[in-house]
């Protein structure tokens, strides 16, 4: 008799062997109260913030979340869609159409903090009598705060199994031809429809200095990725900048802060600048609201005249050419 998962459908390679996309994560809801519950997992995450719990737990509760979860909830309001959070509802339409492109695949999408979380994704693979897990972080750059706390979900979940299944990791894609070429594209088609901007602004979420100086190799990918868009697109050092967003707290991070870079452009006469982030995979707060809405307005007020984002690469055919032909390439020779 022909065996049958849980579910009740019949095996296959493509159940047997489940490539699992791992993003940030999102609030539930525009509301003080689920930012609220999506930020203190987030901030409880010892990979992003690595204090002490019994000195950080009781600043995160009693001064953080309470400050900031209303105000983040405003930000998030400004970008939120009918269909939800722009993150979710993009990273979803990245893992359709990688499913689409890879049918030998199981794909499943799970977020770091939030739904759907990894522990509940891979309990369903698990149901559906999963053998194989690619595990692929959505951020080309590696960091511990993102990339190995991605991993380290998956782990804690992994070690509560009896049977584990066969497990690749991948690290980071910030070298890829595929996803270079992508980038490449996406930011000559935006020139070719808009025009070119005075200055192309390569904007990086940010990370404390003291996390490269322990060994995280983050910065000097962003630096890499950055110079090698920078060749492709033919653009002299006067023509570009990398520069470092999204800051918090009063540590040292690394710079130059992309902020502030836009309004000394600005006091210098530059009218136009384009920004791009490559650290994202798909649109998300950071992007949407942070660069395309509050950075445009400190750029006006700086007195500079327009600020244009240049979108994520989302479910771009070249994304998801690139992220499909990386995950074939990992899970190359891995026996059936």
């Amino acid at each position: 008799m022909t065996s049958r998962f849980r579910d009740g459908t019949p095996p296959t390679p493509a159940s047997r062997t489940a490539l699992l996309l791992v993003n940030l994560g999102t609030p539930d809801a525009a509301t003080p109260r689920a930012v609220r519950r999506y930020l203190g997992q987030f901030l409880h995450d010892y990979r992003v913030v690595d204090l002490t719990r019994w000195l950080w737990c009781p600043i995160l509760h009693g001064v953080i979340l309470p400050l900031r979860a209303r105000k983040v909830a405003r930000n998030y309001a400004r970008v939120w869609t009918a269909q939800g959070s722009p993150l979710l509802v993009l990273s979803q339409e990245l893992a359709q159409a990688l499913q689409a492109q890879l049918p030998e695949f199981d794909v499943r999408l799970a977020m770091r903090y939030g739904k759907p979380a990894v522990s509940e994704t891979l309990q369903a693979l698990q149901a559906r009598g999963v053998e194989r897990v690619l595990v692929l972080p959505l951020y080309p750059q590696y960091s511990a705060s993102t990339v190995a706390s991605a991993h380290d979900a998956v782990m804690a979940e992994l070690a509560q199994w009896r049977r584990l299944p066969e497990l690749r990791l991948i690290n980071d894609y910030h070298r890829d031809e595929g996803w270079l070429d992508a980038l490449e594209a996406s930011v000559e088609n935006f020139w070719d429809l808009h025009g070119r901007g005075e200055k192309l602004l390569i904007s990086f979420h940010g990370l404390p200095e003291r996390f490269v100086r322990a060994g995280d190799p983050y910065q000097q990918q962003c630096e890499t990725g950055a110079r090698l868009l920078a060749q492709r697109l033919g653009l002299g050092e006067d023509q570009w900048q990398l520069t470092y967003q999204s800051r918090f707290g009063r540590e040292p991070w690394l710079g130059p802060a992309t902020d502030h870079t836009l309004a000394a452009l600005a006091k210098a006469g530059v009218k136009t600048v384009d920004v791009v982030c490559p650290g994202f995979a798909v649109d998300c707060l950071e992007t949407l609201e942070e660069i395309a809405i509050a950075n445009a307005d400190g750029f006006r007020q700086a007195g500079g005249e327009t600020l244009r984002y240049i979108p994520a690469l989302n479910a771009q055919p070249a994304h998801v050419a690139a992220l499909a032909h990386l995950a074939r390439r990992h899970a190359s020779g891995w026996p059936q």
